[in-house]
């Protein structure tokens, strides 16, 4: 069961051979889910302006916020993500290890395989972080 009692759709699937990581390793998802495939979620506020500029952090928790009100308008929740992938525009590793830890903590003890990646620059003027992520659904009958 997920959160609020709703059956999941997601397994998660964690290595005993592979390295310790913060997230598993592989995700499956049951036969009758309905997946939900969703553009990266930007930090842009209500009125299409990127928030926090320089901010990796702020930024990456808009970006959730974001994600959080797609998946609520797909009829999914966070729980039932079943992979991400974190962009943050920048090439030092801190910057997206800071970016990672917020979108890791926002997910809790669901932590979806999850891939984080350094790219030159994103869509919008300002823009450091997007976070992809593809969510099954189990609709209720």
């Amino acid at each position: 069961m997920t959160d609020g009692g709703r059956p999941g759709a997601v397994e998660l699937i964690r290595s005993s051979v592979l390295s310790p990581a913060e997230y598993a390793y592989a995700a499956t998802a049951q036969a009758d889910a309905r997946f939900v495939f969703l553009a990266g979620s930007c930090p842009l506020d209500e009125d299409g302006r990127t928030v926090a500029p320089g901010d990796h952090a702020a930024q990456a928790a808009q970006c959730v916020a974001n994600l959080r009100q797609a998946l609520a308008d797909a009829g999914a929740r966070l729980t039932d993500v079943i992979s991400t992938r974190v962009l943050v525009a920048s090439s030092r590793q801190a910057d997206l290890v800071t970016a990672w830890r917020v979108v890791r903590d926002a997910f809790g003890e669901h932590d979806v395989p999850s891939t984080l990646l350094g790219v030159t620059v994103l869509g919008y003027d300002d823009q450091l972080v997007e976070v992809e992520a593809v969510a099954a659904v189990l609709d209720a009958h």
